[in-house]
C-alpha cells in the first residue's frame, strides 16, 4: 500500500509543494485584481456572476499550467478532455469575452511561475481598460447598443413581421439568440441593435407593441 500511494505521489511532474501553494495563492490574488478591474472598469454592474468566475478561473487556469508542465502529451489530453465542455451562456458584451481571456493569461503566467508577466499584464490590461473609455462615454459619438428582446408565438416569423419596423427605427441590429419561451409555445428572439439617428427607444417600444404578433417587448441597455 506505501508502495502504491508513494508511486502515485511521485507520478506526476517534478513540482516542489511548497512552489504549488505559491503559485495557487499567487493565483487567487491575481485573478481577484482581475476581478476589480472588470468592476471598476464598467459603468453599469456588468455581469453579476463574472467576477467569481474569474477568480475561479485564474486559479485553475494556474493549477492546469503546473499539471501540464512540458509534456506535451499532457497538453493535447486536457484539449481533449475540454473539447467535450458547451457553454451556452450569451456573452452580452464583448469585453466580457476579453476579461476571461485576461484571467486565463493570468492564470497561465502565475502557474508557469512568470510572476513578473501576470503583473505586468494586470497593469498594462487595466490601463488599456481606462483609457479605453470604460468608465466614460462611448468613443467616437457612436449610439450606444441595446438589447431588444420580442417575444411572439411560434407560429408566427418575428423578422418578417417586425422587419417595416426595425429598419425604420433601427440602424443596425444583430441576432444574438433565438429560444423557445412558455414551454415550447412562443420563441423569444434577442437582438442586438443600434436605434437610427432621431429614434428614442420609446418610439421602437410602441412601435412593436402596437403589433398583435408580438406578445411581448424588452429594451435593455448595453454598457459599451
Amino acid at each position: 500500500m506505501n508502495e502504491l500511494l508513494q508511486g502515485l505521489w511521485n507520478s506526476g511532474p517534478e513540482i516542489v509543494p511548497r512552489d504549488v501553494g505559491i503559485r495557487l495563492a499567487g493565483s487567487l490574488l491575481g485573478g481577484f485584481a482581475v476581478a476589480l478591474v472588470y468592476r471598476l472598469t464598467r459603468r453599469d454592474d456588468g455581469s453579476s456572476h463574472l467576477p467569481a468566475t474569474l477568480v475561479l478561473l485564474t486559479i485553475l487556469i494556474a493549477a492546469v499550467t503546473q499539471v501540464i508542465g512540458n509534456n506535451a502529451a499532457r497538453a493535447f489530453s486536457l484539449v481533449g478532455v475540454l473539447s467535450i465542455v458547451r457553454f451556452r451562456t450569451v456573452v452580452r458584451d464583448t469585453r466580457d469575452t476579453a476579461f476571461v481571456i485576461f484571467s486565463v493569461v493570468v492564470g497561465m503566467a502565475v502557474g508557469a511561475g512568470s510572476m513578473v508577466v501576470a503583473a505586468e499584464c494586470l497593469v498594462a490590461v487595466s490601463a488599456a481598460a481606462w483609457l479605453l473609455g470604460t468608465r466614460g462615454a462611448t468613443w467616437g459619438g457612436a449610439r450606444p447598443e441595446f438589447d431588444l428582446i420580442l417575444r411572439s408565438g411560434i407560429d408566427h416569423d418575428v423578422d418578417l413581421i417586425a422587419g417595416d419596423i426595425l429598419k425604420s427605427h433601427v440602424g443596425s441590429r444583430e441576432t444574438i439568440a433565438v429560444t423557445t419561451a412558455k414551454q415550447g409555445t412562443a420563441l423569444e428572439y434577442t437582438y442586438r441593435v443600434r436605434l437610427a439617428a432621431g429614434r428614442r427607444p420609446e418610439d421602437l417600444i410602441r412601435a412593436l407593441n402596437a403589433l398583435d404578433a408580438i406578445d411581448s417587448v424588452e429594451l435593455r441597455g448595453v454598457e459599451l
